[in-house]
């Protein structure tokens, strides 16, 4: 069954070019993951250091192996770099 997956994340100020770079080569890496369907990142129109990622996968095992591929924890490890405080991550059935 396929999964909606959104992730909040808020940033420190001046790393804005920085997190477009990390989610441009997650995107990238999540595309050739098996069971990526679509994603999107959002920018909060209130909060400019606010942003949503909402992927798209066809199935939670999908999402657990991507979770768990190497090449996405090194790109994590320096997007937690930039955050105020840890990811949200929230994940929903149709």
């Amino acid at each position: 069954m396929a999964i909606r997956v959104l992730i909040e994340r808020e940033i420190q100020p001046g790393n804005d070019l920085k997190l477009h770079n990390l989610l441009m080569q997650l995107r990238t890496k999540a595309m050739l993951q098996k069971g990526y369907i679509t994603g999107e990142t959002l920018r909060d129109v209130k909060s400019a250091s606010k942003f949503l990622v909402i992927g798209t996968w066809n199935s939670i095992e999908d999402w657990n192996d991507w979770l768990a591929n190497p090449e996405r924890k090194k790109l994590q490890t320096e997007l937690d770099k930039l955050l105020k405080s840890p990811e949200k991550a929230t994940i929903y059935t149709y």
